[in-house]
């Protein structure tokens, strides 16, 4: 059946903070939410445009674990409206997201654009897969160029999403973005240091002449 994000998100417990906290009709107006559990070309470009994002897992022991994934832009691939893969790039190898999801196959992602102040979340069932398993999926989502060793695909098979407001994101830019607001600073700089140097030697020969 499909589902709105805040139809998985708002449990009894939930339910019971948004009444002591006088919030209950808020958002009981709002639920059942309208089906978020098909990307469109929006959620998408989003996606493809991400270098990171934050992926959520529970242990056999309840406890939640949180890890960051990171890679180049586009690493997280929308393979369809219900889809999502990665290759798993070895890290420390701890592999405590690959073993939540083993015994629990529910995650959460949650991906930030801060420049632009736009959060996705994004429930999910995962599935682990060896690199041989899918090989037209591994060379999708394999990145070429990049220094890192694949060790397993996460296909993530969408749950539901959702779309937050930008409050407290504090806007945080990349070098390659900061080199590319500064280059047209830099090229206008450089050219007035010619033209002042010009303008130096011309003073300084009119001066040797008088």
């Amino acid at each position: 059946m499909s589902t709105g994000f805040l139809d998985i998100a708002v449990t009894p417990s939930v339910r019971a903070v948004q009444r002591e906290m006088g919030s209950d009709a808020l958002w009981q107006a709002r639920m059942p939410q309208q089906a978020s559990d098909r990307l469109t070309e929006r959620e998408h470009a989003f996606i493809a445009a991400r270098d990171s994002f934050y992926i959520a897992t529970v242990s056999e022991t309840g406890w939640p674990y949180v890890q960051h994934r990171g890679g180049p832009p586009g690493f997280l691939k929308p393979i369809d409206a219900s889809t999502l893969a990665f290759a798993d790039f070895r890290g420390n190898r701890q592999y405590i997201s690959a073993g939540n999801a083993t015994a629990n196959d529910r995650a959460c992602l949650f991906l930030v654009d801060y420049p632009r102040r736009a959060r996705l979340k994004i429930y999910a069932r995962v599935e682990l897969l060896t690199l041989d398993a899918d090989p037209a999926l591994t060379a999708q989502v394999t990145v070429p160029g990049y220094r890192a060793r694949p060790e397993r695909i996460f296909r993530l098979r969408l749950e539901s999403f959702d779309w937050n407001c930008p409050q407290h994101i504090t806007p945080r830019f990349t070098e390659e973005a900061i080199a590319a607001r500064l280059r047209p600073l830099e090229e206008r700089l450089a050219l007035l240091e010619t033209e002042n140097a010009a303008l130096r030697a011309r003073l300084a020969e009119a001066g040797a002449r008088s």
